[in-house]
């Protein structure tokens, strides 16, 4: 199965293979793990990875899905390319207005577009710093900015809307 998963605007591919009951190979780019997995809980996962023990809790909100991994929160969205929802999405970029989020705490430290600027899908909308990594966060659709909510120098929590493409 290869899923696109989007995590503060940045999209990465992940591949999985179950191997056997309860073993999984996991593949994101050009790097590979194997995965014992055990689900404690219906919305909870614990992994075990090279040894170490990990514990995963998916909280799905109405403005979108929410991912707690050792004790951090991250906006997630999780799609099937294969799906004909996905190709809508990737094709139209989803009707409405769609919101930025933070994925993780951190500071934005500079906004690339202003409010009522035309974007293309992909391109930087701001910059966010999280632990000393400066992601770009991207529009999801082409489309218009029709709100920055974000300063620049301002903090901003997981989850928090920055900014909402039209």
């Amino acid at each position: 199965m290869t899923y696109e998963v989007s995590i503060g605007g940045r999209v990465l591919v992940v591949e999985l293979h179950q191997e056997e009951s309860g073993i999984w190979r996991c593949r994101i780019g050009e790097r590979q793990w194997m995965v014992e997995v055990a689900q404690p809980g219906p919305e909870a996962l614990s992994l075990l990875i090279e040894g170490q023990s990990y514990e995963v809790r998916r909280d799905r909100k109405a403005q979108g899905t929410e991912i707690w991994f050792q004790g951090r929160r991250f906006a997630a969205e999780a799609r099937d390319p294969r799906s004909l929802r996905a190709r809508r999405a990737v094709a139209g970029g989803g009707e409405g207005p769609q919101k930025l989020v933070a994925s993780m705490p951190g500071k934005v430290v500079r906004l690339l577009r202003s409010e009522q600027d035309i974007v293309e899908a992909g391109e930087g909308i701001l910059v966010v710093e999280a632990m000393k990594m400066q992601n770009e966060v991207k529009s999801p659709k082409k489309g218009t900015v029709r709100q920055i909510l974000a300063k620049e120098g301002a903090a901003v929590n997981a989850g928090d809307v920055l900014a909402v493409v039209e």
